[in-house]
């Protein structure tokens, strides 16, 4: 791997890209997104698939999840764009890769990639390396919360217009956030100009997954907790639609796994699919 020590993506980061490279390599087609740019961003060596996280049989319904809530953003962006929005701001966007795989959208958008400075310009310098360059609508923003710097300050020093509405993502953050600053983040987006819309994944009180991906999702819990990220917030899909409209949301809905499973995964004859009570999807509009 291109490891730059410090500033290289953080473990979860990678993994998520790997994930979303073995649905393509090891899942039968129709694929629910084909996504190999963050492979080629790692370039983790030949071996990578025999590395324990990478398992083909343990890791599905995993990825399954992974690749579904990206197709889901991704066809919501699409959407949007359709539409006239015309921002995109994407939280936590770690390896990404929206605006490599689809340049014919993300070009007729201002994207604004928020993330942690070192990591960022890691991703940078192998986005130029790579020949994908850094295009003009595609902004950077880094931000280092731990100096108390705020993701909305620097998407205005980025060229945010706060008088047009945008389309914010986050995914796989909230469980590593208190509940008061998934609060004050869903405060921030809700406070956006009319017309905003917040996709945000957040996880499920592990006891209420299914039995099969529960040993998984405690093992992810543990290492989290071991490597000094822990999952911090829990919510059932009923206290994210209350925090939704306590932030000022005007509409909210919640996006489970089978409405996942339904749209993309229906017909699939290796039932192939994301798990319930997992990590699920919050949609709410300004």
């Amino acid at each position: 791997m291109n490891d730059k020590g410090d500033a290289a993506p953080d473990s979860t980061a990678a993994r998520v890209a790997l994930w979303r490279a073995l649905h393509v390599e090891a899942d039968a087609p129709p694929h629910v997104l084909e996504d190999r740019i963050g492979l080629q961003l790692l370039a983790p060596g030949d071996g990578w698939r025999s590395r324990g996280d990478m398992d083909p049989q343990f890791t599905r319904p995993f990825r399954a999840s992974i690749v579904a809530r990206a197709r889901f953003i991704e066809d919501l962006v699409v959407e949007q764009a359709g539409r006239g929005l015309t921002q995109y701001v994407i939280l936590g966007a770690g390896l990404d890769s929206f605006a490599q795989r689809r340049p014919e959208i993300a070009s007729r958008l201002a994207v604004f990639e928020v993330d942690q400075p070192g990591p960022q310009a890691w991703k940078r310098q192998r986005l130029i390396e790579l020949g994908f360059g850094v295009p003009d609508w595609l902004r950077f923003v880094p931000v280092d919360f731990e100096a108390g710097e705020t993701w909305r300050d620097g998407l205005t020093a980025a060229g945010f217009d706060d008088s047009k509405p945008a389309i914010v993502v986050s995914t796989g953050v909230s469980m590593y956030l208190t509940k008061e600053a998934n609060a004050a983040t869903l405060r921030q987006v809700a406070d956006l100009a009319p017309g905003s819309t917040l996709a945000m994944t957040f996880l499920l009180p592990l006891e209420m997954a299914d039995p099969e991906v529960r040993p998984g999702l405690e093992m992810a819990e543990k290492g989290a907790r071991a490597s000094g990220t822990p999952f911090l917030s829990f919510f059932t899909p009923q206290q994210v639609l209350a925090l939704a409209h306590e932030a000022g949301f005007r509409e909210a809905r919640h996006v489970s796994a089978a409405d996942l499973t339904q749209r993309y995964f229906a017909g699939r004859p290796d039932d192939l699919r994301p798990p319930n009570n997992a990590e699920e999807l919050l949609v709410a509009s300004t």
